[in-house]
C-alpha cells in the first residue's frame, strides 16, 4: 500500500495534515542531498589542487565535470521534486518555459542559458542543502518529542532487574515527559512553518518567473478574449438569423395580406379602408427599419461573399460617390472582417452625416500580418475623437478589442483621414 494511502488512515484531520507534512519533508531529504557531494567533490578537487600549482587545462575538466553532472541530473530531480509536492502536499507546481526540442549545438546551448535550468540548480545546490538542514532538524525534533513523551512506556517495558527502572519515579522524568508532550504538540506548527518555506522556494525557483507568469496570463487573457469576440459574433450571426427568418417573413407576410385586403376588398367603408392603408404602409416601413437592422448587425452579404461586395452595397446606398478598393490575397477571420466592416460603415456615415463632403476613399489591403483600412473624404474636416455624436470613440475601443490601432487625422478644412491597423493571426 502507497504511503499517501496509509496516511489516509490516520484519524483526524490535524493528524492527517502533520503525517502528510513529516512524510512530505521525510521524502524530501535524499532529494535535497543528491547533489551535495557532486559539490562536496568540486570544493575538495579544488582546494587540493590549488596548493599544488595545477595547470589549467588539467584542472578545468576536474572542475567542470561536478558541473557537467549536476546539469545532467537536475531535470531528473525536478521532476522527483514535483512529483513529491502533487503527491504529498496537493501542490501542481507550473512548468517554466523551455526551449523547444532539438538536438544540435545550438539547442543545446540554448537550453543551458535558460534562466529555469539555472533556477533549477540553484535551488537543488544552494537550497536543497539548506531545506535538508532543516529537515533534519524537524525529524530530530519529532523524534526527540517522540521519546520523550513516552518516557515511561520506555522504562515500563525494561526488564525489572535493570537499575533504571527507578528514574521512573523520579521528578527528572515527568519534567521530560512534559517537554516531550510540549514539542509533540509545537511538533506539527514547526512541520508546516518548514513545508510552507520548502513551498515557497520551490515556486520561485522550480516554477516559472514573475515575468513568465505575466506573459502567460496575458496569453490567456488574450484567448479569453479572442473566445468572447467569436462568441459575440455568433450570437450576432444568430440574431440575424432569427430575425431574418422569423420576425421578417412574419412582417412580409403580413404587408402581402393587407395589400390584398386592400386590392380585393373594394365594397370597405372609407374608414377601414384608411386603417388597412395605414397598416400596409407601418408595415412596410418596419420592414424597412427591419432590414436596417439586420444589416447592422451582421450582414448575411459579407459572410456569403466578403468584405469587397459588402463594402459595395455600403456605396451604393450612400449619396455620394465612393471608391473601394479592396486587396485580400485571403479573406481574413470572421472577427477581424466584421471589425472591418463596422468601421468603415460607421465612418462612411460619418462622412454623410458630418463632413459635407462631395465624394470618398475606402481602401482595404493586407500588408505582411496586417490588414490595413483606410477611409478618407474631402470634407470640412475637424473631426474630434473625443467628441460626443460622432462615434470615434466606439470605433476606437471596437479596433482596440481586437489588438488594433486607430487613428483620425482630421485638420480643420480637411481632409479626414482614418487609418486602421487590425492585426491578423499567422
Amino acid at each position: 500500500m502507497q504511503l499517501t494511502t496509509w496516511l489516509k488512515l490516520v484519524p483526524g484531520r490535524p493528524l492527517r495534515r502533520a503525517g502528510h507534512q513529516t512524510a512530505l519533508i521525510a521524502a524530501g531529504l535524499p532529494l535535497h542531498l543528491a547533489v551535495a557531494p557532486l559539490w562536496l567533490w568540486l570544493l575538495g578537487t579544488m582546494a587540493a589542487l590549488a596548493p599544488a600549482a595545477t595547470p589549467l587545462p588539467v584542472l578545468l575538466p576536474l572542475a567542470a565535470l561536478p558541473v557537467l553532472l549536476t546539469l545532467l541530473v537536475t531535470p531528473l530531480l525536478t521532476a522527483g521534486q514535483r512529483r513529491r509536492y502533487r503527491a504529498l502536499a496537493g501542490k501542481d507546481l507550473p512548468r517554466p518555459a523551455v526551449p523547444g526540442p532539438g538536438r544540435n549545438w545550438t539547442s543545446a546551448a540554448r537550453r543551458l542559458t535558460t534562466r529555469a535550468l539555472w533556477r533549477q540548480v540553484c535551488y537543488h545546490a544552494v537550497a536543497g542543502p539548506l531545506l535538508a538542514v532543516l529537515d533534519l532538524a524537524v525529524l530530530a525534533v519529532l523524534a526527540v518529542a517522540v521519546v520523550a513523551a513516552s518516557l515511561y512506556v520506555w522504562i515500563w517495558a525494561l526488564p525489572p532487574h535493570w537499575p533504571v527502572t527507578d528514574v521512573g519515579y523520579t521528578t527528572q522524568a515527568v519534567y521530560v515527559t512534559a517537554g516531550g508532550l510540549a514539542l509533540l504538540f509545537l511538533g506539527p506548527r514547526l512541520t508546516g512553518a518548514v513545508v510552507r518555506l520548502e513551498i515557497r522556494a520551490a515556486e520561485v525557483l522550480l516554477g516559472p518567473s514573475r515575468t513568465e507568469k505575466l506573459a502567460r496570463r496575458v496569453a490567456d487573457l488574450a484567448e479569453s478574449r479572442a473566445g468572447v469576440l467569436d462568441a459575440a459574433d455568433a450570437e450576432r450571426r444568430r440574431i440575424e438569423r432569427d430575425l431574418h427568418d422569423g420576425a421578417q417573413q412574419r412582417l412580409v407576410s403580413l404587408a402581402v395580406n393587407l395589400g390584398l385586403a386592400r386590392t380585393t376588398l373594394g365594397d370597405l367603408p372609407e374608414d377601414a379602408r384608411k386603417v388597412i392603408d395605414e397598416a400596409h404602409r407601418e408595415a412596410k416601413e418596419a420592414i424597412a427599419e427591419l432590414n436596417d437592422l439586420v444589416r447592422g448587425l451582421h450582414p448575411a452579404v459579407l459572410e456569403d461573399r466578403g468584405l469587397d461586395a459588402a463594402l459595395s452595397g455600403i456605396a451604393a446606398r450612400l449619396p455620394i460617390p465612393v471608391r473601394i478598393t479592396v486587396d485580400l490575397p485571403q479573406r481574413p477571420s470572421p472577427t477581424l472582417e466584421a471589425v472591418a466592416y463596422f468601421v468603415i460603415s460607421e465612418a462612411l456615415t460619418n462622412v454623410v452625416k458630418h463632413a459635407q463632403a462631395r465624394r470618398a476613399d475606402v481602401s482595404v489591403e493586407r500588408i505582411g500580418e496586417t490588414l490595413l483600412v483606410v477611409v478618407a473624404d474631402d470634407g470640412a474636416g475637424g473631426a474630434d475623437l473625443a467628441a460626443a455624436g460622432t462615434g470615434l470613440a466606439g470605433l476606437a475601443k471596437r479596433v482596440a478589442s481586437v489588438d488594433g490601432t486607430f487613428s483620425c487625422h482630421s485638420p480643420a478644412g480637411g481632409p479626414t483621414v482614418i487609418t486602421v491597423e487590425l492585426p491578423c493571426a499567422p
